[in-house]
Order: structure tokens, then C-alpha cells, then sequence
């Protein structure tokens, strides 16, 4: 089985990706641009697993664009085959809610 940094990665860096319209209003809330998120993306490393959200089967990726930490809550489709971007956030922004570099939640 492909690991799903390694799935996230090619559907980024093949532009297979799409974003919901709360991931839309999130990443400009936040001042992400599209080049920041799809660098984060294609360096990501999957901290979070929710293989049973009543939605669907998600994940949390953590990457860096420079040094900035972006989190993305994303589900890898496969009809059509692409990655659905959930929701998009600064979590530099929260601190006091992250340890270990913004990959483990506090409490």
C-alpha cells in the first residue's frame, strides 16, 4: 500500500487537487497562498488519521512552506482520483492547542 504522504504528494504535484469552500475561506483567512499550501503539501507528513469520520475517511498533514507550519485536513478520492482539501489553517496561529512542532495536540 502506498503510504499517503506519498498519494498527497503526486495528487498535489499533479494538480489533481480541489479545495472545499470552507478550505477556500480558511487558507485566506489565514494568508496562505496557493503556492505555500502545495509546497507544505508535497513535503507533508500525516500526524492525524480519521478513517472513520462520518464525512469520510481523512487525514490531518502537517508541512512547512519555509518555516511556516500548514495544516491540512484532506481525503484522498479515488472516483475520480484526486485529493479533496478540507481545511486549511496557520496552526502557529494556536499555539497554546500544539506541541512537538504543531504534530501532537496538547492534553
Amino acid at each position: 500500500m502506498v503510504p499517503k504522504e506519498d498519494q498527497i504528494k503526486k495528487l498535489v504535484i499533479e494538480g489533481r487537487y480541489e479545495l472545499s469552500r470552507h478550505a477556500e475561506r480558511e487558507r485566506e483567512a489565514d494568508k496562505i497562498s496557493v503556492k505555500e499550501l502545495e509546497e507544505a503539501l508535497v513535503k507533508c507528513e500525516v500526524i492525524e488519521d480519521y478513517p472513520n469520520d462520518p464525512r469520510g475517511a481523512s487525514c490531518l498533514a502537517l508541512g512547512f512552506s519555509g518555516g511556516r507550519p500548514i495544516h491540512t485536513v484532506c481525503s484522498i478520492r479515488t472516483e475520480p482520483d484526486e485529493l479533496l482539501l478540507i481545511t486549511i489553517y496557520d496552526p502557529s496561529k494556536h499555539p497554546h492547542e500544539w506541541i512537538d512542532n504543531y504534530r501532537k495536540r496538547k492534553g
